[in-house]
């Protein structure tokens, strides 16, 4: 596993964090980490020799603890711009705590999510190799 590699990356989910509470509206999102995991995958193919699928997972779980924090410790601005994802979290258990809700369910989405970037660094690999030979 290249830990610096993974902290670095784990970066995209720092900038992510801050990005969704101010700038990124939720329909936009999802395209921006499309193309995130797809810059993680290349990157990750590129520098690690072998485990691309655990480093993109590892990659997302990082992400998921600079997310979680970002958007707990930034919550008034978060919950004045995601109205839906607020009213999301009532339906849940613990309505009368997002906080806690985000923090029970942000290592789910990583996990999630680290299966995609995963996913999508190994295929890399696979691409990255054949232009090697």
């Amino acid at each position: 596993m290249n830990w610096n590699l993974i902290f670095k990356l784990s970066l995209f989910g720092l900038a992510m964090g801050i990005a969704t509470v101010f700038f990124i509206p939720s329909n936009v999102e999802p395209f921006c980490w499309l193309i995130i995991f797809i810059i993680c995958a290349i990157i990750i193919a590129k520098r690690c020799e072998e485990k691309y699928f655990y480093n993109g997972v590892s990659v997302s779980l990082v992400n998921s603890v600079w997310i979680t924090a970002a958007h707990i410790l930034l919550f008034t601005q978060y919950s004045a711009t995601h109205a839906k994802e607020i009213q999301m979290m009532r339906a849940m258990p613990l309505p009368t705590h997002p906080r806690i809700m985000m923090l029970m369910t942000g290592p789910v989405i990583g996990v999630m999510s680290g299966m995609v970037l995963g996913l999508f660094s190994y295929l890399a690999s696979l691409a990255v190799k054949k232009r090697r030979d």
